[in-house]
């Protein structure tokens, strides 16, 4: 008996459309890796179509994944960091992780802007959203706002673990 060779192939009409809505977060998708994250990759593709006046995300940055878009039709317009460019079909765009520098991409155009977002899936992944200051956890699967605290700030007085645990060798503590 031979053995079966999977061949995770994926073709586009086979994928289906997801996102949609009201602009400007009218964004739809398709994810053209499904089969990646079952085998164990972390690598993924996704075919990202924005209608006019729509964005493709909050303004974001990565600190363990980068992403790389590549543009197939259309035009549209990157935010990266405090720079905008206007981006046209064979512009790709390195948004490297680690360096907290903000990017997003929209479509202030009639026409549909199409491109490629390539990127790795960690899942401990942490992105931050300058422009509305949350914070997204992927590990504890969270999206919210931090407050600055001291260390030791709420901690419990006494401790729990002293109010829990008597001794029972008969010894005191003078």
């Amino acid at each position: 008996m031979k053995n079966e060779v999977f061949v995770p192939v994926t073709n586009v009409e086979d994928t289906p459309v997801e996102g949609g809505g009201e602009a400007p977060w009218a964004s739809r998708y398709q994810v053209l890796t499904p089969h990646m994250r079952e085998a164990g990759g972390k690598l993924g593709v996704v075919l990202n179509r924005l209608p006019g006046g729509s964005l493709g995300c909050p303004f974001h940055w990565h600190a363990r994944e980068d992403e790389v878009f590549y543009i197939l039709e259309g035009r549209g317009v990157l935010r990266y960091g405090d720079e905008t460019r206007e981006l046209r079909p064979g512009d790709c765009i390195s948004c490297p992780a680690g360096k907290q520098v903000a990017h997003q991409i929209g479509n202030p155009y009639e026409a549909d802007l199409v491109y490629l977002a390539m990127g790795n899936h960690d899942p401990d992944e942490v992105c931050g959203y300058p422009d509305n200051g949350k914070v997204m956890l992927r590990h504890i699967q969270s999206v919210g706002r931090l407050a600055v605290l001291d260390y030791l700030e709420g901690e419990p007085e006494p401790p729990i673990l002293f109010t829990d645990v008597s001794p029972t060798d008969g010894s005191t503590n003078e």
